[in-house]
């Protein structure tokens, strides 16, 4: 485990705890006792608010708004808890398979390196791997419960991939020293650097405007919106709720999303005055790992 360095909760959050704890579920066989899950929402909390705890109602709606059972879950795996780990590789494994088929389908990638891919992160998600100071350090503590589990598990596959193509740019530029003068092979567009002191005021910006666009919405765009991507239903059981054949509940999907962009890019140019390349990038920061958790916004029910 990384040093805790986390905010303790005051006693008045008890009781937001204990709805946090009602609502993740934890499966009685995983040997997750609540004082380990309140040191995962700590951590998540203090990651959130990294100088002081706020308003107690603001940290307790913050909790609210995490995706609590996916926490519960990596919380128990970081334990190494053996039932949580049969969970996570029964449910998660196929899903890690499908991310990664879909990150090397541009690269040509067959089914055999897209295993490859998806069992990559196994080792430090376990934590095979010991810290500096000799103790085991899973990749699980640094999810935070923001955003789906699923969503942070491929964020960690795409930027393996990245990695791995510039760890193989870099031994063929050794292997060949003398070809200064060729062009440059191509990277995917997660090339741009993470560590441009710009990267947090463009994702702040795109945030404004999706969200602010996301509240725009006709509200049964927006429901449908949400059934799709908070509540994860599929095309005919949105149809069922709404009275849409499945077909037209797809179609309507396309032409909101759309809409979205449209919107989103309309913003960046006009209110925040993006430039076209600086929109690009805003989009592309955007598109590497998205870091807001946008379940409330899309869950406003009218």
């Amino acid at each position: 485990m990384p040093a805790d360095k986390s905010h303790r909760f005051p006693s008045a959050l008890n009781s937001a705890v204990a709805r946090c704890w009602q609502t993740a579920s934890v499966p009685p066989g995983w040997n997750l006792t609540r004082e380990q899950f309140q040191r995962a929402l700590e951590r998540s909390v203090t990651r959130r608010f990294p100088d002081s705890l706020p308003d107690d109602r603001v940290v307790a709606g913050y909790l609210e708004s995490l995706h609590l059972s996916d926490l519960a879950l990596a919380c128990a795996c970081s334990a190494g808890d053996s039932a949580a780990w049969e969970y996570f590789i029964e449910h998660y494994r196929p899903e890690l398979y499908r991310a990664a088929r879909v990150i090397l389908s541009k690269a040509g990638g067959g089914d055999a390196k897209a295993r490859d891919l998806a069992d990559s992160p196994y080792a430090d998600l376990y934590g095979l791997r010991e810290s500096s100071d000799g103790s085991r350090r899973s990749l699980f503590d640094y999810f935070h419960g923001r955003s789906k589990l699923t969503t942070w598990l491929h964020a960690i596959l795409a930027q393996r991939h990245v990695d791995e193509i510039r760890r193989t740019q870099k031994m063929e530029s050794l292997d060949d020293p003398g070809n200064s003068d060729s062009e440059p092979a191509d990277l995917p567009e997660t090339k741009t650097a993470p560590l441009d002191p710009e990267r947090d005021a463009y994702l702040a910006m795109m945030q404004a405007c999706v969200t602010a666009a996301l509240r725009d919405l006709a509200p049964r765009d927006r429901l449908r919106l949400a059934y799709y991507y908070v509540d994860d239903l599929t095309l005919a059981q949105i149809g069922k709720l709404l009275g849409e054949h499945e077909a037209t509940v797809s179609r309507k999907l396309d032409r909101t999303r759309a809409d979205l962009r449209h919107c989103v890019e309309v913003a960046l140019r006009e209110e925040k005055k993006l430039s076209e390349a600086q929109l690009r990038l805003c989009f592309e920061y955007a598109r590497q790992q998205w870091p807001f958790d946008l379940t409330r916004a899309l869950s406003a029910r009218d």
